[in-house]
């Protein structure tokens, strides 16, 4: 049991009475087996499909847990939440549902097609207000006018009765499971979602180990396990939206701390290659947070399990004009695209000699960026390579030094690849 802010205490009774309050509202998701999976773990590896549960993620069940469980005075109030994507939809859904009325803040760089869709689930109960900036410009503000106007604010991940809608999972899990599971593999941001099924799972099947997995630009759990206490990243790569939190909540982190066997961060490309191989061979469209988990159990997991995987896939609300950024990222990481700098002579038949010397079988020119804009004997352009096998760069690399034309290999954190995708 762990004391809260406002002394509440979270155990896993608040979570088995949260399962009955949403036992008529939330999906109980399937458990699926992944052959792909399987074959490269080298045990059985199973899915959890919270990408079909209501709203297409779980944040349903923390947001209709928290309004669901307000007294009829406070439901009388109204509720007010910030977020660009599931938590948005979640409170839409427990508003249009319980007959709550909701303001929603939302940065103002939330596509239309998610404002379209908070709007129809909400179905006339909650009002949208953009607020110019980021998700933490919009969060500033809507605890500000939930504190103004007497609102119930509900938090995404860092309030107790969210915490124990997310870890309703567990529940479902226990009945789910092989008996000889070893780990379940959960996304994480603000740690609301591996907070509550850490918590039940360590409290009724303590065998289990539960592993939090963190993108590398967004990996805030992992530094506030480093310092002791939550700490606020520097910086923050926003791909992973559904996990991308510089800070994890104050209310999550000692139930993290004290419930997660490890915790694992991996790169945003691994991601990228996850969401496409989930696409091609399970049919699963994830978004990038949702491929968090199963991309873990690829390459990353931090033992040999000796019994089946269970991944969470978290969400599928996924823009499906972002592939060609997924698939050039996935590229990117798994070394089969490159991109170089190659100063050529300005003269007829240099590209030509490149593609003739330089390239081989198996290679192609994917990008090629040059225009000639003065009398110099010499001009840049910058050049894209895809290669057969990863390990073809080693060659290519040789005849390139071989060459008479002077090239510069694109760093993978250049600014450049901004322009690209």
């Amino acid at each position: 049991m762990w004391a809260m802010e406002s002394d509440f205490q979270l155990s896993a009774k608040d979570i088995d009475e949260a399962a009955q309050r949403l036992a008529k509202v939330a999906k109980k998701t399937p458990l699926e087996h992944s052959p792909r999976l399987s074959e490269e773990v080298a045990v059985p590896v199973y899915l959890k499909r919270e990408d079909i549960q209501l709203c297409r993620s779980f944040k349903v069940r923390g947001a209709y847990n928290k309004i669901a469980s307000l007294s009829e005075s406070e439901a009388a109030r109204g509720v007010a939440a910030a977020s660009a994507g599931n938590h948005a939809q979640g409170v839409a859904y427990a508003c249009a549902t319980l007959k709550i009325r909701g303001k929603i803040f939302l940065p103002s760089n939330t596509p239309r097609q998610k404002r379209d869709r908070i709007a129809t689930i909400g179905d006339g109960w909650v009002e949208q207000i953009i607020v110019d900036g980021t998700f933490d410009a919009a969060n500033a503000q809507a605890m500000e006018i939930s504190e103004r106007e007497n609102l119930v604010f509900v938090p995404a991940y860092n309030d107790p009765m969210v915490i124990a809608g997310q870890g309703t999972i567990a529940v479902e899990l226990a009945e789910q499971i092989p008996a000889d599971t070893d780990c379940v593999l959960l996304p994480m941001g603000g740690g609301g979602l591996a907070a509550g099924i850490a918590l039940w799972l360590k409290t009724m099947r303590p065998s289990i180990k539960v592993i939090g997995v963190e993108p590398e630009g967004a990996a805030s759990i992992k530094a506030a396990l480093r310092a002791g206490k939550p700490v606020s990243l520097d910086q923050v790569d926003n791909f992973v939206d559904g996990t991308a939190v510089g800070r994890v909540g104050d209310v999550t982190f000692p139930i993290l701390r004290e419930c997660l066997d490890d915790v694992i961060v991996i790169p945003e490309g691994a991601v990228c290659s996850e969401m496409l191989d989930l696409y091609h061979s399970e049919g699963i469209i994830a978004e990038p947070a949702g491929a968090l988990a199963s991309a873990a159990a690829r390459r990353y997991l931090p033992h040999i399990p000796n019994g089946p995987v269970v991944a969470m896939v978290s969400g599928g609300n996924n823009d499906l004009s972002r592939y060609a950024e997924v698939q050039e990222r996935s590229l990117r990481h798994e070394g089969l695209r490159h991109y170089f700098l190659v100063t050529f002579p300005q003269e007829p038949g240099a590209l030509l000699g490149f593609v003739r010397d330089v390239l081989a079988e198996d290679q192609d020119i994917i990008h090629f960026e040059y225009t000639k804009k003065n009398n110099r004997d010499t001009g840049p352009a910058l050049v894209g390579i895809d290669l057969g096998r990863a390990a073809d760069i080693h060659q290519l690399r040789r005849r390139m030094a071989s060459s008479p034309l002077h090239v510069e290999p694109v760093p993978l954190d250049s600014e450049i690849f901004r322009l690209l995708i």
